[in-house]
């Protein structure tokens, strides 16, 4: 009589017999040693609360790691370019830094928020 491979063997699972019982060879791959940044872990809670099979599957597949680090830099990387963008067309330059730091600070931190949450709409809760 045959049987009928599992769905785990059919995607080349193997399983070890212990006593009487049939248990799947799995194992953790390495995870790289940078960290995941800001982003990277907003993305990580987004996920896991709003799409948690989306979540399962990357983690299962050893694909979230890669995926949080993908997430964090592209981010990183956008905010970078965004700010950079908005201050040139907002006019704060370093002649108006030094002429009214205060000013410049209160303009390039409400330049980093709205940039902000145009990445996280983007790139982290999409």
């Amino acid at each position: 009589m045959k049987t009928q491979k599992s769905f785990f063997e059919q995607n080349g699972g193997t399983y070890t017999q212990v006593g009487d019982v049939l248990l799947p060879n799995l194992s953790i791959g390495e995870a790289e040693q940078r960290p995941i940044g800001k982003y990277g872990r907003m993305r990580k809670r987004y996920l896991k609360e709003q799409h948690p099979l989306l979540y399962s599957e990357l983690l299962l597949t050893d694909k979230l790691y890669p995926h949080l680090l993908e997430i964090d830099e592209a981010c990183e990387g956008r905010m970078g370019l965004l700010v950079l963008q908005m201050a040139k067309s907002e006019g704060v330059t370093e002649q108006l830094k030094a002429a009214d730091q205060m000013k410049w600070a209160r303009r390039m931190n409400s330049i980093q928020n709205r940039a902000e949450e145009i990445v996280l709409h983007e790139l982290v809760y999409c």
